[in-house]
């Protein structure tokens, strides 16, 4: 069972729901420690006062805001926990939008809400259900870590879930990264369009979605530990694409070949050259 994060309410027009906020996602990758790679020592931080160049312990240590090269403003977290703000101990619901209406570039980490008791789980029930028949998803205001936060609410697997969203000024403009205007032929588009379909699937299982480099690192961990060698593999060099064309007919190919399909490639601009050629029937 994941650790409580937060705790406070969903605020819901009047409706209070008081609930608990669990983090939805782990992580399982291999983690490792900072060495001395002579002697195999760990490598530490060690938290140092510049002006007293001492060590000093985490409970001398606390936040400060940098105001100008000579002025530090020292701020209690206390102070932080104490600001006036009503989405300090409740997550503040702003609006009702669809959910496609979301650049998913905002989204950020996510948390599964948990009503706090047996009273809280009627309009627990009851935002949940209201959400999941409506079809949109809840734009909420909340304030964790000293700093106020947007956030989405929808239903997943009968839980409700917050998902952190970043504000309008923290999404960078891309217009200057937009590559310039290229010519691209009908014959192009089509073949790049079947690429699709040969790579579409239903939903993200299968060995296609595996962390395979995790699983690299465990099996070389596991060698070392037993003091052998891995097998010598020939390291895999992608090839340089010279003709676009033939690199999507040459990728469509082995797409149907993973998937046991006829691997023979189909001529997308002949068939777009045929449906022009052909007439539409009279009435």
């Amino acid at each position: 069972m994941p650790r409580t994060v937060w705790s406070g309410a969903i605020s819901f027009g009047l409706v209070t729901v008081p609930i608990r906020v669990l983090s939805a996602t782990e992580d399982h990758s291999v983690h490792f420690h900072r060495i001395h790679l002579k002697d195999l020592g760990r490598v530490r931080n060690r938290k140092v006062c510049e002006l007293e160049n001492r060590e000093v312990p985490t409970t001398e240590i606390g936040k400060g805001y940098q105001l100008d090269q000579d002025t530090i403003i020292p701020v209690l977290d206390s102070e932080l926990r104490e600001m006036p703000l009503p989405t300090a101990k409740a997550i503040e619901i702003e609006a009702f939008v669809p959910a496609d209406s979301i650049d998913p570039i905002r989204l950020g980490d996510g948390y599964y809400l948990q009503p706090d008791n047996q009273v809280a789980a009627k309009p627990y029930v009851l935002l949940r259900k209201a959400l999941e028949r409506s079809s949109k998803v809840a734009v909420a205001k909340f304030a964790w870590s000293g700093r106020e936060r947007l956030g989405l609410l929808r239903v997943r697997d009968n839980i409700i879930v917050l998902h952190a969203l970043h504000w309008d000024d923290e999404i960078r403009d891309p217009s200057e990264l937009r590559p310039d205007e290229v010519k691209l032929t009908a014959a192009e588009i089509a073949e790049a369009e079947h690429l699709i379909d040969r790579l579409t699937r239903d939903g993200l299982d299968g060995p296609d979605f595996t962390d395979r480099y995790t699983e690299a690192v465990e099996e070389m961990l596991e060698l070392k530990r037993e003091h052998r060698e891995p097998a010598a593999e020939a390291p895999k060099r992608p090839g340089k694409v010279v003709d676009l064309m033939a690199a999507l007919k040459e990728s469509v190919a082995k797409a149907q070949e993973s998937r046991g399909e006829d691997a023979t490639v189909h001529d997308m601009s002949k068939k777009a050259t045929a449906k022009k050629a052909r007439k539409p029937k009279s009435a």
